[in-house]
Formats: C-alpha cells, sequence, structure tokens
C-alpha cells in the first residue's frame, strides 16, 4: 500500500464521519482497489487524547466499507465517549490499523505466552467465557509494556482479572497491524 491509498484510505474515514453531519452519501466509487476483506480499525485522538476507536478484528468486510463503519462508529458509538460534536472534527485526527487475520498463540504453560509476544510488532486479543478484548499493537508501545504488563492490560480491557491470562482455558490471539495516521500523509 503506497502512500497515496494511505491518503485516500485516511480521506475515506474523514469523509464518513463528515458525511453524519451532513447528511450526505459517501462515494465510494473510486474504492473499488480497495475491496479485500480485512480486519481494521479506527482511532480518533483529539489533541493527543483518546476520542474513539472502534472496528473489525476479523476480515468480514471489504476494506472500504470496514473504514467507513469504523469510523462512523468510532465518532458516534464508541461506549466509553459522548458522541462527536461537528465542531470537535476539526481537532480530530484520524488513524487507522490494517490488520492481519489473528492467529492463536499456542502454549503449555502460560509462561510461554512471554516470549511468544512481541511488542511493538503484535496487537492482542483475549476470548474467555467472561468476556474478550482486543488492544492494538501501537498501544503497548505507548505504554512502555513488556510482555506481562501487555497481558495485564489485555485482561483489564476485557474486564477479567489481571492473571486471566493464565488460565488456558482463555485464548490469546495475536495479529499485526499497518498504522498510519493523518499527520504523516496530511489526509
Amino acid at each position: 500500500m503506497n502512500n497515496e491509498d494511505k491518503a485516500s484510505l485516511l480521506k475515506l474515514a474523514r469523509d464518513s464521519i463528515n458525511s453524519y453531519f451532513t447528511k450526505s452519501e459517501i462515494d465510494a466509487s473510486n474504492m473499488k482497489k480497495f475491496s479485500e476483506k480485512q480486519g481494521v480499525f479506527v482511532t480518533l485522538e483529539k489533541k493527543g487524547q483518546l476520542r474513539g476507536c472502534i472496528g473489525y478484528p476479523e476480515p468480514v468486510l471489504p476494506l472500504y466499507k470496514a473504514i467507513i463503519e469504523s469510523a462512523k462508529s468510532a465518532a458516534f458509538s464508541d461506549p466509553r465517549f459522548r458522541p462527536l460534536e461537528r465542531d470537535e472534527l476539526k481537532d480530530i485526527e484520524i488513524e487507522i490499523s490494517i490488520l492481519s487475520v489473528p492467529k492463536l498463540i499456542e502454549v503449555k504453560n502460560p509462561e510461554e505466552y512471554l516470549k511468544k509476544i512481541k511488542i511493538g510488532k503484535d496487537g492482542l486479543i483475549i476470548k474467555s467465557r467472561y468476556g474478550s478484548g482486543l488492544l492494538l499493537p501501537q498501544v503497548f508501545t505507548e505504554y512502555k509494556c513488556d510482555a506481562e504488563k501487555a497481558l495485564h492490560m489485555l485482561c483489564q480491557k476485557a474486564g477479567l482479572p489481571f492473571n486471566a491470562w493464565q488460565n488456558l482455558d482463555n485464548k490469546i490471539y495475536n495479529f499485526q497491524g499497518k498504522v498510519f495516521n493523518e499527520s504523516e500523509y496530511h489526509a
């Protein structure tokens, strides 16, 4: 994916949010090259603070459609934040994370996770019968995590006890992301 493609996808995300305010349809006719199904997250930041982040961990929609839906959801449906207001949009920076397909990290002993998780490369998903959670690769770098701290944060995100990663009934998956934002590509 070249810089022009990244800029186009960032513009698509911003146009998707703006279409909510203008009550207009998104013109995605030039997005056919982004029709492959891929997992994606759209993150919104306002003055360096998280303002919304929602996406699809699995490749269930064509990339361009997943970006449209994720951008709107991050802006208006993230339960951690009130819906974005029109006058805030100018202060929002958009980041897109295109995800690889999550893969189960297979271990016989929970301590093996500490060697198998690559901070700065891996995002993580935990699935348990009590809840699930996902953290993007850049979160662990931002918080200067080692593998154990990353697992604690992941469990917390899922609403599970910090040590839930040590229970092998809970499944942990890793994935990688291509991450780019508006400050890099001036969309």
